[in-house]
């Protein structure tokens, strides 16, 4: 697949993963675009990956994880906000969902949005996070248990 139609197929996918991850839409646009870009500049390292997929996760945590790092650059703020376009319905907006996300520390977010949203194997996420596939496990596990106990995600039903 060249690189054109990596992005058309995987874009959507790659920012949902980033506000899944704890950062705001209009930022996981910009934080996508980079982890494209640095990803285009070595396409054909990415297509020779075992995992490209996971290779290109990779790239996109690291690159979250050096826009937190990034000091306050002097953009401000507008009061005009563009629409949306129509028809595009976003399946990370459920309040709930995001809230919880939001109040795990971050290594338990990484792994379940890795895992259950971008679709990543153990060993997958292990690379893309590079930690052991053990510690992907107990911190999956961890995370999940603590959604289990979130009152917030509770059906109505189950009250």
């Amino acid at each position: 697949m060249d690189f054109s139609e990596y992005v058309v197929a995987r874009r959507t996918s790659l920012v949902r993963s980033a506000v899944l991850l704890g950062c705001p839409q209009p930022d996981a646009e910009d934080v996508v675009q980079t982890a494209l870009l640095r990803c285009y500049r070595s396409w054909r390292r990415v297509q020779r990956a075992d995992q490209p997929d996971a290779y290109v996760y990779r790239v996109l945590v690291n690159t979250l994880t050096d826009a937190r790092n990034r000091r306050w650059n002097g953009e401000l703020p507008t009061e005009t906000l563009p629409d949306r376009p129509d028809g595009e319905v976003d399946a990370t907006v459920g309040l709930g969902v995001r809230r919880a996300l939001a109040a795990m520390r971050p290594e338990h977010r990484e792994v379940l949005v890795l895992r259950y949203y971008a679709d990543l194997s153990e060993r997958e996420t292990a690379d893309v996070l590079r930690i052991p596939p053990g510690t992907v496990k107990s911190r999956t596990s961890r995370a999940l248990a603590a959604l289990a106990a979130d009152q917030n995600l509770r059906s109505p039903d189950a009250h």
